[in-house]
Parts: C-alpha cells; sequence; structure tokens
C-alpha cells in the first residue's frame, strides 16, 4: 500500500463539537503523511456517513481508480499512519476485502433484528472504533440500496449488505486495528488506539442544569418506578414522573393525557410544552427517558459538558427511518432522549404535532428535526437494549450511559455493574480517573 492509494473517510456529524473533533483528525493526518512522503497528499474529506447508508458504486466514481483503499475513522479513533500501511500491505489491493477488527453476538438480538438465531456468534461485523477499511474492487460490486425500511446498528447492517446473502466477502480481521487506549502498554503492535480521553471537555454540567421527565402510567408505578428510586433518581436534582394517573406517593404528574399501549407522542409533546413553561424551574437541558430506562447522570453531566446548550442539541442513540429513499434520523426513546432548551423551543415553534397521541414519540420528532433542518447527534454511550443485547467486545471499551428495558433481567444488578461508579461521591467531580478517559 501506498498513501496516494489509500482515501481515509471520517466519520463526523454536524454537531459544532464532532466537526472540530473531525478537524483535529484531519490535521493530524496531514501532519503524519507529510512527514512520510515529499508528494503532497491529498487532503482527507470527513465524510458525514454515521448511520446513513452509502452508494457503493457513488464512492467508486468519486474516489476513481487512482485509490485502492478506503479507510473509515471515528473521530476517537488515532491512527498511526506508518503501521496502517503496513497492515494494508499483506492484502492483494486487486481483490475484493473488507477489513476491521470483528464484533460478534452471543446470542440472537433484537437490535440485529435476531439475525442468525441458531448461532449468532458465526457472523462478523466491524468495530466502528477500531477503522475499518473497504478495498476499490469492492465497491463496484453493487449500488442496490439496503433492502432494510430501519437503521438500528450501522456496523451489522454494513456487513450484511457487504456480505450479500453469501455473494460478498466476509469480514477479515486485521489484529492491528484495535481499541486499546492510546498509551496502553499492550497497544504497541496497533495501527489505531483509541483516544484518552475522549472527550472530556471540561467541567460536568451542574446537575442543576439538567430537567429530567420519567414517562410512566399507572399500570408500573409499583412495578418500574420503584427501580428508578432505587437506582437512579437520587442523582436527579430536578426530576418529575409523568403518568395517566396522579399518585402523591410517587409523585406523578397526570398531563390530562391518557396512557396509549404503543407509542406515547401526546404524552412527550405535553412534556416539551411544560419544560418551556413556567411550571418548572429553567434550565439548560432536558432529558426524557422511560421508567425502564437504567441511566447514570453523573456520566451524562460529563458528556454534556462536549455540547453547546445554546445551539439545538438533540442526543442519543441515533436510528433512522427509510435512509435510503429520504428518510429521517431519530433519537430512540428508550436510551433516553436528550435536548438542549434551544432545541426544545425551535421544535414547539414549529407546525411539527403528533398526528394521534399513540404515534411513536421518537420518530415523529425525528421527522419534525428532519423537516427543520435540525441535526440528531448520535451517541454510542446511549443504548436502546439490555447490556447483553450488545457484543462483549463492544461494551468492552465503554463506560455507557444508558441502557433500557428489564426484561429477564435484574434491573438493580444490571445497573450497579454497568452504571454505577463506586469510587465517586454523590457529585460527578468524584468519577475516577478511568471513568473520565472513557467519556
Amino acid at each position: 500500500a501506498d498513501l496516494r492509494e489509500i482515501v481515509f473517510v471520517i466519520q463526523s456529524q454536524s454537531n459544532s463539537f464532532h466537526v472540530s473533533r473531525a478537524e483535529r483528525q484531519r490535521a493530524d493526518l496531514l501532519q503524519q503523511t507529510q512527514s512520510l512522503t515529499q508528494v503532497p497528499p491529498v487532503p482527507p474529506m470527513p465524510l458525514r456517513v454515521a448511520h446513513t447508508y452509502f452508494c457503493f458504486l457513488s464512492l467508486s466514481l468519486l474516489f476513481g481508480k487512482n485509490s485502492s483503499w478506503l479507510v473509515f475513522l471515528e473521530e476517537e479513533t488515532n491512527v498511526k499512519v506508518t503501521k496502517l500501511l503496513q497492515a494494508l500491505r499483506k492484502f492483494d489491493r486487486r481483490k475484493e476485502w473488507f477489513l476491521g477488527k470483528p464484533l460478534h453476538d452471543e446470542e440472537s438480538t433484537i437490535i440485529h433484528h435476531y439475525a442468525f438465531a441458531e448461532n449468532p456468534s458465526i457472523f462478523k461485523y466491524p468495530d466502528f472504533s477500531a477503522a475499518w477499511a473497504l478495498s476499490i474492487p469492492l465497491l463496484d460490486r453493487s449500488d442496490e440500496p439496503l433492502k432494510s425500511d430501519f437503521t438500528i446498528d450501522l456496523k451489522h447492517e454494513v456487513a450484511l449488505y457487504i456480505w450479500e446473502n453469501g455473494q460478498g466477502p466476509r469480514l477479515t480481521a486485521v489484529p492491528e486495528l484495535c481499541t486499546e487506549p492510546e498509551h496502553s502498554p499492550t497497544a504497541q503492535h496497533c495501527a489505531t488506539t483509541l483516544s484518552s480521553p475522549a472527550p472530556l471537555c471540561g467541567e460536568p454540567v451542574k446537575k442543576e442544569d439538567i430537567f429530567v421527565a420519567v414517562k410512566t402510567c399507572k399500570k408500573f408505578h409499583t412495578e418500574r418506578v420503584p427501580v428508578v428510586k432505587k437506582t437512579w433518581e437520587r442523582e436527579a436534582f430536578l426530576l418529575e414522573y409523568y403518568s395517566d394517573h396522579t399518585d402523591p406517593s410517587i409523585p406523578t404528574i397526570d398531563l390530562g393525557v391518557p396512557n396509549t399501549e404503543r407509542g406515547h407522542c401526546g404524552k412527550t409533546f405535553a412534556i416539551l410544552e411544560r419544560y418551556v413553561s413556567d411550571a418548572v424551574p429553567k434550565t439548560r437541558w432536558l432529558l426524557v427517558v422511560d421508567d425502564d430506562t437504567l441511566i447514570s447522570l453523573p456520566r451524562l453531566q460529563m458528556l454534556l459538558s462536549c455540547y453547546d446548550p445554546s445551539e439545538p442539541v438533540c442526543l442519543g442513540e441515533r436510528y433512522g427511518y427509510g435512509l435510503g429513499q429520504g428518510g429521517y434520523s431519530y433519537i430512540t426513546g428508550g436510551g433516553g432522549m436528550v435536548f438542549s432548551r434551544a432545541a426544545v423551543v425551535r421544535l414547539l415553534a414549529s407546525d411539527c404535532k403528533c398526528y394521534r397521541d399513540d404515534a411513536p414519540d421518537d420518530m415523529v420528532l425525528g421527522m419534525c428535526l428532519n423537516a427543520l433542518g435540525l441535526p440528531v447527534t448520535h451517541s454510542s454511550l446511549f443504548h436502546q437494549a439490555r447490556p447483553d443485547d450488545y457484543s462483549r467486545d463492544f461494551l468492552a471499551h465503554q463506560v455507557p450511559i444508558s441502557f433500557h428495558k428489564h426484561w429477564n433481567i435484574d434491573p438493580v444488578a444490571v445497573f450497579n455493574r454497568w452504571l454505577k461508579d463506586e469510587s465517586r461521591s454523590t457529585s460527578p467531580r468524584g468519577l475516577n480517573k478511568s471513568t473520565k478517559e472513557e467519556l
């Protein structure tokens, strides 16, 4: 592999924090390439491909036949260009290659549509944090759009798309593509590592600046609400429970919206209206969660220090609907939806409304944001499902912020294992060093 044969694709997002990280990564790549060759490199282009489906044929036409490899990087991925070149030289660039650090499922999972249910570990998909690569001949294979309406886990869906029911290549493991911390002694052989810290943007947001809205209903007052109270409620400074029934013992607030079995659009929009009213204290951030969401508020406070609340920020685990046909992205509600006050004001000032009270609130909000041209910002630290629904190796380099659902688990035990920081005080300033570095 020659430097002139590699195109780096930086997977970024349009929020100002993410753009600045992508630009720093671009600068680092340029500095490394200029030190390795006297030929001026073509500047890498930060393409925003995170959680969108891309057409391989279009990429092939864009980059032409002078390149041999596309290397996809996330913003927090550190690259040692020399070692990456050495790793790519092992592969015949004239053949179809799909390279990365493999992940696999321990059991069939809803986030992957229960694919390979009989033996889910047989199918490998790339850990985007370690970087992944495609040879240019592979791009000529197909320009067919993905058939699925929903985008849930892009890395798994990209691997399925490339595999093409056995017609295309499976993922090939590259040991040099790593998710080890940047300065770890075990990362000596690695071409890619993870930033440490990544990101840490100063003092955590004060808990007084986050208003927490918990959606519940009467039938879960004795089942799910006690879990919230046993686990993460104590970390909230401003929190209200919204239900279809007033219960002073919790207490809950009845917003006058009947409970619905499926979507909760009417309730969520009533929460947004209440948030900007005089009924609650004015804060910079709104967090909307379900009553079976498990979340670490101190870790959220750390993450929010990286975002500007004067911008319309909508943050969480991003899903997509109909993205190959001009659809939209949305923050999936179970993992927690975070909105800056600026975003809520923009939403309510528009004509966007629920078409029914039982419409899916997260998807309706996604449609509204798309119509307004407001970005949806993805963080892999939010999780719509349970820890068991994710690859162990994927979670191994995370300090997660949230999980969702109590199905077949002990939710208090899950919170204590994955989301509770034993070494800190009730203040997020007490988070230990390893937690800060991972966040």
